[in-house]
């Protein structure tokens, strides 16, 4: 059964764009899109999709403030930010407003379809510059290590550490020699031990706390 996908964007002629590739992917289809998140929380319970494609920057309420609103109803629906911009603030308010993850405008239609994909699959799509910036604006916070204990495996301390370099599960999977499920399976218990929900509050705690 085909993945139901909702779009917030202004610009008209994306949107269209962005349907018709939806809906010409094998495991997506399309079901509304719309141009800010005035009415948000109806749409979802109305639509009821598996994901939003969400862009930030939008008039009256825009993308960050969206997903603050679709988090008090609906913790777990998978959301991906879009934007074209690489802008430090923006980055980490879409992360703290409980995106799952981020993609720059500019990546090329299939890049964008994957990371739609992988955020069905729990994953945590980042461009591989915002993954760069998110470690680097980290690095300069000079936060004081976390004394927590997570208990990772090596295995798992592996994986993380691919996780916040941008990498997706299959280009995990590969890099472990290991199958899609076993990586599936090892992010299922790095979310447990971290308590975290999605890929990006993984990412971003294991930055915050210096785990990889």
């Amino acid at each position: 059964m085909k993945k139901r996908v909702i779009i917030f964007d202004d610009n008209k002629n994306r949107r269209e764009g962005l349907e018709m590739l939806i809906n010409l992917s094998e495991n997506l289809i399309c079901v509304g899109s719309f141009s800010d998140c005035r009415e948000v929380l109806q749409v979802i319970e109305d639509l009821n999709p598996e994901i939003v494609l969400m862009d930030i920057d939008m008039p009256y309420v825009n993308g960050i403030e969206g997903v603050r609103q679709i988090r008090t109803k609906y913790p777990t629906l998978k959301i991906l930010m879009q934007t074209i911009f690489e802008d430090d603030d923006k980055i980490f308010d879409s992360i703290c407003a409980g995106a799952d993850g981020y993609i720059l405008k500019k990546a090329s239609l299939s890049e964008l379809i994957n990371a739609i994909e992988m955020v069905c699959e729990g994953g945590a799509p980042m461009t591989p510059s915002i993954a760069r910036k998110v470690l680097s604006l980290m690095q300069q916070k000079n936060r004081k290590p976390s004394t927590e204990q997570f208990n990772l495996t090596q295995r798992e301390q592996e994986i993380l550490a691919l996780l916040v370099e941008g990498f997706s599960y299959k280009m995990i999977a590969d890099r472990c020699q290991i199958t899609r499920p076993t990586v599936n399976s090892h992010i299922s218990h790095i979310f447990e031990k971290l308590q975290v929900n999605s890929g990006t509050e993984a990412v971003a705690k294991a930055i915050h706390n210096k785990i990889v």
